[in-house]
């Protein structure tokens, strides 16, 4: 459902100026194949994974009252994100050595402009090792139930917003401090290399791994500038 918004913002031709490679398109045809490879790897791998470990028990979730306050969701919330992104670099990382990326994370980066429902279009086992990113926060804090299905929620629209392709002036970006997002992931995917971090900005900026992003990007600021002297 977080991919339906995206999907319609494709078909309304006055949105086009958001888009981040405004010359490249995403076709039906792709739409279609990438739901339905989604929708067979939630069928074939995400569910039986998550029954046979009986995920709920495995996190040690709670379902009982009083319900937390929204404070303390908020803030499990974000050491969720925090520890999911930083697992996440790494991981990523790693499938971009010459083994990993050609035999699992290759079919991830069919899409070189990507679109939102693509963000869960990737090899089985990626998505387990991404997967076991996602879940570490909570497997670590074990929350209350609410707190999990709001992270999970959450989760779910900003992994498809960063694929999206789109940079809205409401994107979460403008006005999250350090949060990437689809600016951010798309140069990921137009150049196959950089900015492996799932959310944030600061962890490639730690290690190095963004400076070709950050070079392009002052060339496109300064371009700009120069236009508007």
């Amino acid at each position: 459902s977080s991919y339906l918004p995206f999907l319609i913002c494709d078909s309304i031709p006055s949105l086009r100026k958001y888009k981040i490679q405004p010359s490249k398109t995403n076709d039906i045809a792709s739409h279609i194949h990438c739901f339905t490879h989604v929708a067979i790897s939630h069928l074939l791998v995400v569910m039986p994974s998550t029954l046979a470990i009986n995920f709920f028990q495995w996190l040690g979730i709670t379902e009982d009252t009083p319900l937390p306050s929204p404070s303390t969701v908020i803030l499990q919330v974000i050491a969720f994100f925090i520890i999911e992104d930083y697992l996440f670099y790494w991981i990523h990382r790693a499938l971009h050595t010459e083994y990993l990326y050609k035999t699992i994370h290759s079919v991830h980066h069919k899409y070189a402009a990507p679109l939102g429902i693509a963000a869960e279009y990737a090899h089985p086992l990626e998505v387990v090792g991404l997967g076991f990113a996602t879940a570490a926060g909570p497997l670590l804090l074990r929350p209350h139930l609410l707190t999990l299905w709001v992270y999970l929620f959450v989760r779910c629209f900003q992994t498809v917003e960063c694929h999206s392709g789109y940079d809205f002036p409401w994107s979460p970006r403008h006005w999250i401090p350090g949060y990437g997002g689809a600016e951010f992931h798309d140069h990921h995917h137009k150049t196959f290399t950089g900015n492996y971090a799932s959310t944030f900005v600061w962890t490639d900026w730690v290690h190095g791994t963004d400076g070709l992003y950050r070079s392009q990007k002052a060339e496109e600021e300064a371009k700009a500038a120069k236009k508007l002297e």
